[in-house]
């Protein structure tokens, strides 16, 4: 190929892929050669012609702009998890001062509705003797486990992983009754190893607030939490 470092050498003609290729090995050809910078022009999108220089400014500011986009992406996230943290501390120092599952109940439908900020949310507790509850509100539902309602959680009940997005028909109308028709989407999480204590759903009218690429960590530690304090007879 000839020699490009040397511009008033005369040149054969030379491909378009030798140029790309010479121009990859020397990538300093430029700075040897910044007379050219001024004298190239590039076709501008909107018309026009720029400079090379100008088209790598342009490049720059594109790449910095989406960098600094993702940053804040990353500052966002960061601030919504440390916030998540502060919440979970806050919900276990709370049901480790209840004295008993009343109390832990009571604990958990207060903080659901104010810190965690649940449109609907529902606790179904298993094979729980009902004066123990003597005081029941909507939050708290209780059901014999092989009771035939609880057919459309049969899989669900059998997991011990909390679920995201939008839920059967049936299992909405279980869950959230008179508010079933307001509900876009919902978590379920298991209250023990395979629901043994029972199951707390959360209901948003929002549809994409809970979808199934939605972090499980938060959802997971809450159901941990109030399982544990729930276990305690």
């Amino acid at each position: 190929m000839t020699n490009l470092s040397n511009p008033d050498q005369e040149f054969e003609a030379v491909s378009e892929e030798e140029v790309a290729r010479y121009l990859e090995e020397h990538p300093d050809f430029f700075e040897r050669h910044e007379n050219l910078l001024g004298e190239l022009k590039l076709p501008h999108r909107a018309g026009g012609t720029i400079s090379l220089v100008e088209r790598q400014v342009a490049t720059l500011r594109k790449k910095n702009f989406q960098l600094e986009s993702k940053l804040r992406d990353l500052v966002d996230v960061a601030r919504g998890n440390e916030d998540l943290s502060h919440k979970i501390h806050h919900f276990a120092t709370r049901l480790l001062a209840a004295g008993s599952r009343p109390q832990a109940v009571e604990i958990a439908e207060e903080l659901l509705r104010s810190s965690l900020a649940a449109d609907v949310a529902v606790l179904v507790l298993f094979d729980t003797d009902v004066d123990e509850f003597p005081e029941r509100s909507r939050f708290l539902r209780l059901i014999d486990r092989n009771d035939s309602e609880l057919g459309p959680f049969k899989t669900f009940l059998h997991t011990s992983e909390p679920r995201c997005g939008l839920i059967r028909d049936t299992q909405r109308e279980f869950l959230f009754r008179n508010d079933a028709a307001e509900i876009g989407s919902a978590a379920l999480i298991p209250l023990g190893e395979n629901c043994s204590t029972g199951l707390l759903a959360i209901g948003s009218h929002d549809a994409d607030h809970f979808h199934p690429g939605k972090s499980m960590d938060f959802l997971s530690r809450l159901g941990d939490l109030l399982g544990c304090a729930l276990a305690i007879r």
